[in-house]
């Protein structure tokens, strides 16, 4: 497996984002975003940083220091439980070799720094088979599949993933 490092979001990432704005990327997102929406949501991650309200990073892997992909997670509510929700994105020419799955353990491990107890949820879209096997495979459990708008207009079913373990 390929060893993964999570790195804070930085001015330098808005390129991470436009890697990751592509049809493949984000078919189970609704499409691609326009470049003003990659960059409104480059300046959010910064912002939520500073604020302390959600935690984005750049996935790093040996020989690409300019990241791979992106994951994070941020304040979350399911059903007046309060949680945070993790989601994550890596860029198609590293698919497949188990860089998602690391950069989520690492995720899980920082969450767990913060708050050893809160829950953790994901929701990948049904038709989203990959990142279902990767909440699988790093312990998360599918307690349902709900109806989501993401982005707005945009209602597909996906899992709903929880994790409540201790880091992996």
């Amino acid at each position: 497996m390929t060893e993964v490092r999570l790195q804070r979001w930085s001015d330098d990432d808005l390129a991470t984002l436009q890697r990751s704005n592509t049809a493949e990327m984000t078919a189970h997102l609704g499409g691609p975003e326009t470049p003003e929406a990659v960059e409104r949501r480059h300046e959010r991650y910064l912002g939520e940083w500073r604020d302390g309200t959600a935690r984005m990073f750049r996935i790093v892997i040996d020989g690409h220091p300019e990241g791979v992909g992106s994951i994070g997670y941020w304040p979350h509510e399911h059903h007046g439980e309060a949680a945070v929700e993790a989601g994550w994105a890596v860029e198609s020419g590293y698919q497949g070799r188990g860089i998602a799955t690391g950069a989520l353990r690492a995720l899980i491990a920082e969450v767990r720094r913060h708050d050893p107890s809160v829950a953790i949820y994901a929701y990948p879209r049904m038709t989203n088979e990959a990142s279902g096997a990767i909440c699988r495979k790093v312990g998360f459990e599918l307690i349902g599949v709900e109806a989501f708008e993401y982005p707005r207009g945009h209602v597909e079913d996906s899992g709903v993933w929880v994790f409540r373990g201790p880091a992996v």
